[in-house]
């Protein structure tokens, strides 16, 4: 399949590695509007470069292509690429908008293309473990969740022309850091219904226009609650930690690690952790290449990626959310 990569920054190290790997990939072709970068991606993995996306998707005749691009430009990239057919793959978040949300999901039905949405720990093997023993009844009714987000972003980090502004990036811990966490919380805990969130530039005023700190409580369908915590001014990137509660013990993630606390506090490790190599950085966890074989092989195959933009629109709504109930100081419902 040919496929070509849009954004050569950061994250798309682990798009075009993961690209690399796999057989049915054949990476044709790199944009960026910093020509220099496109060029060096270009360079690196036999690709044509180019610095205008309207450019690339009108002369390269592509099965699919990877958004890793600003967040702005992620729903009006994925709607023009759809429009030619062209099947597309984009890191989180897949829009910066409820309205955009819904538009991509339009764009999606009316293509018959298959999009997908970057939510790597999705694909972790504890994640895959713990829906297995949520499923199974053994821990008895669910409780109760919550979960920490506590990493460092400094100054270098907002250096560059997006990051940290409202236009570009639309929002700081919330949209970009912690949106996996909301995720994993409504994958494994069930859909929110209604939110109430507080957000606050607390660690880098006058350097970013964005929220570096935030406390979200959800009520999910399902009745019960969940707090979650974030924030971008702790002195390390530290693994991610969810807790979900349940009548006859808990679930506790830290990182790629699953483990079990039965009713009397005994803690035993419930998930194989299997050999894994870092594209990236480990706190991401491994999951970018695990999931990108999967959404190849469901275009080989036929079969429905699970991450499309409805299902990966939730988390984005969540956020938007989030940011409403913290502009009103009240609790808003997810429609």
């Amino acid at each position: 399949m040919k496929v070509a990569v849009v954004g050569c920054g950061g994250i798309s190290s682990m798009h075009l590695r993961a690209l690399k790997d796999n057989p049915d990939t054949d990476i044709v072709a790199v944009a960026d509007i910093k020509p220099e970068r496109a060029d060096k991606a270009a360079a690196e993995y036999g690709a044509k470069a180019y610095y205008d996306f309207d450019e690339l998707i009108g002369n390269e005749e592509l099965d699919a292509i990877h958004i890793c691009t600003p967040h702005y430009l992620h729903t009006d990239m994925a709607i023009k690429a759809l429009s030619k057919g062209i099947n597309v793959l984009t890191e989180k978040p897949c829009s910066v908008s409820a309205d955009e949300v819904e538009a991509l999901r339009k764009a999606q039905e009316e293509s018959g293309m298959q999009v997908g949405v970057c939510f790597q720990n999705r694909y972790n093997n504890c994640v895959h473990r713990a829906k297995e023993i949520i499923a199974s009844g053994t821990l008895g009714k669910m409780l109760s969740a919550r979960a920490f987000v506590t990493w460092y972003r400094g100054k270098d980090y907002y250096s560059d022309d997006w990051h940290g502004t409202l236009e570009k990036e639309c929002g700081g811990v919330l949209i970009n850091q912690s949106i996996h966490t909301l995720d994993l919380i409504e994958h494994l805990c069930g859909k929110c219904r209604k939110v109430t969130a507080h957000v606050s530039n607390d660690h880098l005023k006058g350097i970013i226009e964005v929220e570096d700190n935030a406390s979200v409580l959800m009520e999910l369908e399902n009745g019960i609650t969940a707090m979650m915590y974030a924030t971008t001014a702790y002195a390390e990137n530290s693994d991610v930690f969810i807790e979900i509660s349940f009548e006859n013990g808990k679930l506790r993630f830290e990182g790629d690690r699953l483990y079990s606390v039965d009713a009397n506090g005994n803690i035993t490790e419930a998930c194989e952790r299997p050999e894994a190599v870092y594209h990236g950085q480990s706190y991401w966890g491994v999951g970018h290449s695990i999931l990108i074989n999967d959404y190849y092989d469901c275009l080989k195959s036929g079969r429905k990626f699970g991450i499309d933009a409805f299902e990966g629109g939730n988390a984005a709504k969540l956020v938007f959310a989030c940011y409403e109930s913290s502009e009103k100081d009240e609790s808003v419902e997810i429609l």
